[in-house]
C-alpha cells in the first residue's frame, strides 16, 4: 500500500476555493485547492494519483506554511 501524501501550504495564503472534496479520485497534477496570496491564485496540486483522503482546509481560512491542506491516500 502506497503512503499517504500530506499536502502543506507553503507560504501564508487564504483559501480562496476548494475544488476537491473527501473521497474523490484525482490524477497526479490536478487541483485540490486554490490559495489566493498578494491578488494571485495558487493552485494547490495532487502529488500523485489517488483518492482525497481529507480536504482540512475551508474556503476563507487563512493557511500559514506548513499547515496540512489535503492528505490523497
Amino acid at each position: 500500500m502506497a503512503m499517504a501524501d500530506e499536502i502543506r501550504a507553503e507560504m501564508v495564503a487564504n483559501v480562496w476555493k476548494v475544488v476537491a472534496a473527501a473521497g474523490d479520485a484525482v490524477a497526479d497534477g490536478d487541483t485540490l485547492v486554490i490559495l489566493e496570496s498578494m491578488k494571485m491564485e495558487i493552485p494547490v496540486l495532487a502529488e500523485s494519483a489517488g483518492t482525497v483522503a481529507s480536504i482540512n482546509v475551508n474556503e476563507g481560512d487563512v493557511v500559514q506554511e506548513g499547515d496540512l491542506i489535503a492528505v490523497v491516500e
